[in-house]
């Protein structure tokens, strides 16, 4: 094994949250490319998305419960079959 001057250290500090600075860096970016007159329409589809799919996500979870409810159906018996 090869020795080396340094240690090792973990590099997954890249990835942590950005601070304030960089967070006003990502405003500023975000008002230059879109401009201030599509931030709102983009805002709305945001809010529009997040709606849908907060609807979706409990309906399948009303229809899991409901399905968990259900009284269990009698098994089919063999004159049944035939």
């Amino acid at each position: 094994m090869f020795k080396t001057g340094f240690i090792m250290t973990n590099h997954l500090y890249l990835l942590s949250m950005p601070g304030g600075s960089e967070w006003i860096l990502i405003v500023i970016a975000v008002l230059v490319l879109f401009g201030g007159r599509k931030i709102p329409e983009f805002m709305k589809g945001l809010g529009k998305g997040m709606r849908e799919f907060n609807d979706a996500k409990n309906n399948v979870k009303q229809e899991f419960e409901n399905g968990m409810n259900e009284p269990p159906k009698p098994a089919a018996s063999q004159s049944d079959k035939n």
